[in-house]
């Protein structure tokens, strides 16, 4: 029988044996996540609104300003850490950085009570945490990242060390408080977007803007670092001063991101990997976009589900933690650190 026009059209248009569907480009897969994140955003503001919206705005988008700007600071802080080190499993927070946090919040309690700590100026106490720990943090970085390359073993297993010994410190002093310090001490160690200073948001924004402005002034560097070391100073990139800079920058997000809501410490780990699988770039111009967007979707539209359909039974950061680390987990498994 004689092929029809139909069947003739039907089969120059057949797919070939093999073929694949064409993958999305990076602007196409960013604009899919800003939808994502405008109605993750939308959501949150409308879905069980009840009362006066005089109210509700002003609460809920300071709820919404927090989210974005400490989602934002982790996945950048990521980003540029992941490629200095040239590692995927690694975050500041892997490194030690939440164990540092909790140090510092113990050594307050400790020296000055629980009733001080509770009383002290908000403003004060977000100073203290985020100097001590950008001090910190520079120096240890700086020794780990600056000098020769190093291992990724021996790079975990400084991490491992140092967050050993901090939680190991701040173990001991909560051993010697008084229970009732213990109990105000224990608010304080676990991330909530639900009590922050107005305030404090807005310092930690600027903050966050001044990094970023920097940071957007080196995407170039940033590319030709992912190329490596040798090939980075072959460039003429002056590596040292770099990732100094670069490190300032990440403990500077880290330090006011984790001073401002508290420690999480997979989340980092979690945004980075997904925009490396979903933009399979290596332009920083599209990953940290991409990065960004996706915390806001993951905390945002956590945050939703959270408050709507489980009723506050449980804390996002609980759930941050368990997912995160099962990526950790997969991540290592599968063997892709590089």
């Amino acid at each position: 029988m004689a092929d029809t026009g139909v069947q003739r059209t039907r089969r120059v248009f057949r797919r070939p044996p093999g073929s694949r569907r064409v993958p999305l480009s990076p602007p196409q897969v960013l604009a899919i996540l800003a939808l994502l994140a405008f109605a993750a955003i939308l959501a949150f503001m409308t879905v069980g609104a009840r009362g006066s919206w005089d109210f509700i705005l002003p609460f809920r988008g300071t709820k919404i300003w927090a989210m974005v700007v400490v989602g934002y600071a982790i996945a950048l802080s990521t980003v540029l850490f992941q490629t200095i080190t040239a590692n995927r499993i690694l975050t500041p927070s892997i490194m030690g950085f939440d164990a540092l946090y909790a140090l510092i919040q113990t050594i307050i309690v400790f020296m000055f009570g629980g009733f001080a700590f509770a009383t002290l100026d908000p403003q004060l106490r977000f100073v203290i945490e985020v100097a001590a720990m950008v001090f910190f943090s520079t120096l240890l970085f700086r020794w780990l990242f600056s000098g020769a390359p190093r291992s990724l073993h021996l790079l975990v297993l400084v991490g491992i060390v140092f967050g050993v010994f901090f939680r190991s410190l701040s173990g001991l002093m909560q051993r010697l408080i008084n229970p009732n310090d213990f109990a105000i001490l224990q608010d304080a160690l676990f991330a909530s977007f639900n009590t922050v200073d107005p305030t404090l948001l807005l310092v930690a924004t600027l903050a966050v803007a001044g990094v970023s402005i920097a940071a957007l002034r080196m995407l170039p560097t940033l590319d030709v670092l992912t190329l490596g070391r040798e090939q980075a100073i072959n460039l003429g990139v002056d590596h040292k001063r770099t990732v100094t800079a670069i490190l300032m920058m990440v403990s500077i997000l880290v330090s006011v991101s984790t001073a401002l809501v508290g420690p999480v410490t997979f989340f980092g780990l979690l945004v980075a990997n997904l925009a490396y699988l979903l933009i399979r770039s290596h332009k920083h111009a599209l990953i940290v976009p991409a990065a960004a967007l996706i915390s806001v979707i993951c905390l945002v539209g956590g945050q939703v589900v959270l408050e709507r359909v489980f009723g506050y039974n449980s804390a996002l950061s609980i759930i941050i933690e368990f997912v995160g680390g099962l990526v950790f987990l997969v991540i290592l498994l599968r063997g892709n650190v590089r």
